[in-house]
């Protein structure tokens, strides 16, 4: 399966309004962003558990990356509410479940080679630091050779000086809207900016908090299995 895998190419999606299609597993849903391959696959996707629902062993061979929207998710290292960061490394094996049911975000086999660290990051209980200008602050989640995943959160009405991406920009609304010269977005909106792509967001009157990585769409990854 190919979707959006042009990384040349900006891909603005709204989610919410996005119908979901079933996953291997009985009552996990999915609604996908990008994709490469089949059921082994570099993918990025918003994934829903229904309530008792889980997925079977397996082993990560690209490593996985999750950011937790809604619920509880778990698994037999731990449970994770709301805004857990999660980096399962390439070789990591898990089962993962949710008693009451989750939404989460999942990016897949997109791990630079050479990342190996596992990190379990609670964003709730986390410290916030300056962003580029004035009505911007970061909390970083991790980065690596290049590339940089954060929170960030911005005042309402702020005016964003016009930045460029060098190597390419991936942003999923968590709270809040924006616009800039390209669309308006809403929570849940899913955009992804090509490398040497810039653009000037202006925040709306809720302000806005966003999951932003940077950096990836350059990087190398491990590849594929053939």
């Amino acid at each position: 399966m190919e979707l959006h895998t042009d990384f040349s190419q900006r891909v603005i999606l709204h989610t919410e309004q996005m119908p979901w299609s079933p996953s291997p597993a009985a009552g996990v849903e999915r609604r996908q962003l990008d994709r490469q391959g089949e059921e082994v696959a570099r993918a990025t996707s918003i994934v829903r558990y229904a309530s008792g629902s889980y997925f079977a062993a397996h082993t990560h061979g690209g490593g996985e990356e999750i950011f937790v929207l809604e619920g509880v998710f778990s698994d037999e290292h731990g449970h994770y509410p709301p805004g857990s960061y999660l980096r399962n490394p390439p070789g990591t094996t898990h089962t993962p479940f949710s008693e009451p049911g989750c939404v989460i975000f999942v990016k897949l086999w997109q791990f630079n080679p050479g990342d190996a660290q596992t990190v379990c990051q609670q964003t709730e209980q986390g410290s916030w630091s300056p962003g580029r200008q004035e009505g911007i602050q970061v909390q970083l989640l991790h980065e690596f050779q290049g590339v940089r995943t954060v929170l960030m959160r911005l005042e309402p009405d702020l005016q964003v000086q016009l930045h460029s991406h060098q190597g390419g920009e991936e942003i999923l609304v968590l709270e809040g809207d924006f616009a800039d010269e390209h669309g308006e977005y809403s929570k849940g909106s899913w955009l992804r900016s090509p490398p040497g792509s810039s653009h000037s967001p202006k925040i709306g009157p809720n302000g806005a908090l966003l999951y932003l990585k940077s950096g990836h769409l350059v990087a190398p990854v491990l590849p594929l299995p053939n």
